[in-house]
């Protein structure tokens, strides 16, 4: 086929890959021919699994397996009889079955299921890809498949009102519901709905991005290796709970958005899809293309017809019965290519060297179709690496139709600047690092997410003060290493959210500086939380210092909210100074100095484009963020010509950033 997409006018450097590219979006336009009625094909969890016929009393169960040899499903409704109740074979590779009220009138809410499959690699008591619930016993550590049906169904009220709104931007909290309570144990949906929810609000964040969400047998996976991917995991409570903690997130104006794994799954065979009618190659390909070869998972097949239904309707099932407002898709380089992203994307050349995993680029491009079709005002953000051009741009026009890209760069330079000695930075580079990324790309931009904190990394915090934490975060106690790296981590914070995109995220404490690394319960740590929670204790001590970057936080999302900056385009640089590492920006109606050196610069000339007072809105080194400078905000600076140019002077404090507004 031959296309003009918009693409190429978009980017008309990309014209030189138009064969690839054509290519991709007719590969996406088969694939839609393919499903045929993508509404239908969207909506397979309503046929599938355990689904109540009113019509004719009773419930129908309904499994694809293509190659098994024999099906058969038990439960507690039959006294756990394996050989009981035989499933039949459809022409399509489903398996079917249907079971009455007037024979079993005990199936109903809570009733514990399994199947028993018959296949190539033997005979295996296996759960349901389509259940909605999977409950752990607690003796055996046996998974085990649960209807979810009670009697009276989930009151949503009037939440189908809600909308995010990202007039003013879009602030996502990262969050992980297990490790959100500060005792050493597995936190609950309802204790972040009470407990954590209104810190959130408080905060100024519009967005949750909750984490491991559907089901995973391995708590220490950070939910990354799914089992079951309609279950919301039960070890956080009931399906119910979760929908409770949706519902009353958007009673708070916060949207939710589920970090979604389509990447991959779980290669055990007692809880998840591999092998699940006994062949290597149903919801995967074939070993060794079926295998993740670095993540020690399984690979989805996005050729066949029906994972793509399957996943489709995954997407569907969480909009529709949770009332998720979109999704954060994980490991989404992974998908692009075939070689997963395991290469330096130091050339061009590279995002179209025939590694494209075009398959995998049509479902994601699909996924955003149907996502914005159930939901207009949902939001899509792929976790790609690669800067892959185009994965913003919609569909029709040859991209891949997510709304943001997450900004993946900055986060490990600061990492590495830190460990580098900050106080040598090349600002220059650190410009170029928070600006790299394509014009036409929607960017969320973090300073760190989860990933720089977990195990064998440190956050932010710690990188900067490291073992003073322990002892000096004492407000009465004077402590260099602490005053440094307090203000450093104010300063890392303000300049990736004015920089770095069009949209910000953190994740839960590391906006009041939570100390140490994320290691969940293992053998390796004697199976032990203490690092698996989140101690909020800290940041309510009026007496420790973390309580100054929680305040520097919300006055941050407030200014940017105020000041409309990630809707007013790139940040435009007025002077990038090496000599006195220091960088002087504008975007919005707001001026930014960020002096990055450990000197103080006294009557600090910047060139400015019009005359005015210019007024500090905010300075890092208030003393209400833990600064030295009191009544900062009454200070102004008067505009001087000299030679038609216009120009301020202003005390330049050391590591310490300002924001000045003109007032006419």
């Amino acid at each position: 086929m031959c296309h003009h997409l918009k693409i190429f006018d978009v980017d008309p450097w990309l014209e030189r890959y138009s064969n690839e590219i054509e290519l991709r979006f007719d590969k996406y336009m088969h694939l839609c021919d393919r499903v045929e009625n993508i509404d239908k094909a969207s909506s397979r969890h309503r046929e599938m699994g355990f689904v109540y016929d009113s019509q004719h009393s009773g419930w129908w169960f309904r499994e694809w397996l293509p190659e098994a040899f024999g099906v058969w499903i038990f439960g507690d409704f039959n006294g756990w009889n394996r050989g009981q109740l035989p499933l039949y074979k459809r022409d399509d590779g489903v398996w079917e079955i249907f079971l009455s009220d007037r024979s079993f009138g005990n199936i109903g809410h809570n009733t514990q299921y399994k199947l028993f499959i018959q296949g190539a690699n033997g005979a295996r008591d296996r759960i349901s890809a389509w259940s909605r619930y999977v409950v752990q016993n607690d003796e055996s550590k046996d998974f085990c498949a649960q209807i979810w049906n009670p009697e009276i169904e989930f009151d949503w009220e009037d939440d189908y009102k809600f909308k995010l709104d990202r007039s003013q931007g879009l602030f996502i909290y990262e969050c992980h519901p297990g490790m959100a309570t500060e005792q050493e144990r597995v936190g609950t949906w309802s204790e972040f709905t009470e407990d954590v929810l209104l810190r959130i609000k408080s905060l100024g964040y519009n967005a949750i991005q909750l984490m491991a969400v559907a089901e995973h047998p391995y708590y220490g996976s950070f939910g990354y290796h799914v089992s079951n991917f309609f279950a919301p995991s039960s070890r956080f409570g009931t399906p119910d709970d979760l929908k409770m903690l949706v519902k009353q997130a958007h009673k708070h104006k916060i949207g939710v958005i589920m970090d979604l794994v389509h990447s991959h799954f779980v290669a055990n065979l007692n809880e998840g899809l591999n092998e699940l009618d006994g062949s290597d190659h149903h919801y995967c390909k074939s070993s060794p293309r079926g295998d993740h070869p670095y993540w020690g998972s399984k690979l989805f097949d996005y050729s066949k017809s029906e994972v793509v239904s399957f996943l489709l309707s995954n997407l569907r099932y969480w909009l529709e019965e949770f009332h998720f407002d979109g999704f954060r898709f994980d490991g989404v380089t992974s998908m692009l290519y075939t070689h997963h992203g395991y290469t330096e994307f130091d050339n061009p050349d590279k995002y179209f060297d025939c590694n494209s995993d075009l398959d995998a680029q049509a479902y994601l491009t699909l996924a955003n179709r149907v996502i914005h079709m159930i939901k207009p005002d949902a939001v899509t953000i792929a976790e790609d690496v690669s800067g892959m051009p185009g994965i913003t741009l919609p569909s029709e026009e040859g991209g891949l139709g997510f709304d943001y890209r997450l900004g993946m760069s900055l986060p490990d330079y600061w990492a590495k600047i830190i460990d580098d000695k900050i106080s040598q930075i090349d600002v220059w580079q650190l410009w170029n690092v928070a600006n790299n990324r394509l014009s036409y790309v929607p960017t969320v931009a973090y300073a760190e997410s989860h990933d720089q904190a977990m195990v064998g990394g440190k956050t932010l915090s710690f990188r900067l003060m490291d073992s003073s934490m322990y002892s000096s975060m004492n407000r009465a106690q004077q402590n260099a290493t602490i005053e440094r790296g307090i203000a450093l981590h104010k300063m890392i914070r303000l300049f990736t959210i004015l920089t770095a995109g069009e949209a910000y995220l953190n994740f839960m404490g590391n906006e009041f500086g939570h100390p140490e690394w994320i290691d969940f319960p293992r053998a390796e740590n004697d199976w032990s939380y203490r690092y698996a929670r989140r101690q909020w204790s800290l940041v309510d001590n009026p007496f420790l210092r973390y309580s100054y970057l929680r305040e520097f936080d919300k006055d941050m999302i407030a200014l940017v909210k105020f000041g409309r900056v990630m809707s007013a385009g790139r940040a435009e640089l007025y002077s990038c100074d090496t000599l006195n590492s220091t960088l002087v920006f504008e975007r919005g109606s707001y001026l930014f100095v960020f002096n990055w050196s450990n000197q103080t610069i006294y009557d600090y000339v910047i060139n400015v484009k019009q005359e005015g007072v210019y007024q500090i809105m905010m300075s890092t080194e208030d003393v209400r963020y833990g600064g030295v400078l009191e009544n900062v905000n009454t200070e102004c600076y008067y505009s001087r010509k000299n030679d038609e140019q216009i120009y301020i002077q202003i005390k330049n404090v050391a590591q310490s950033a300002i924001v000045l507004k003109r007032e006419s």
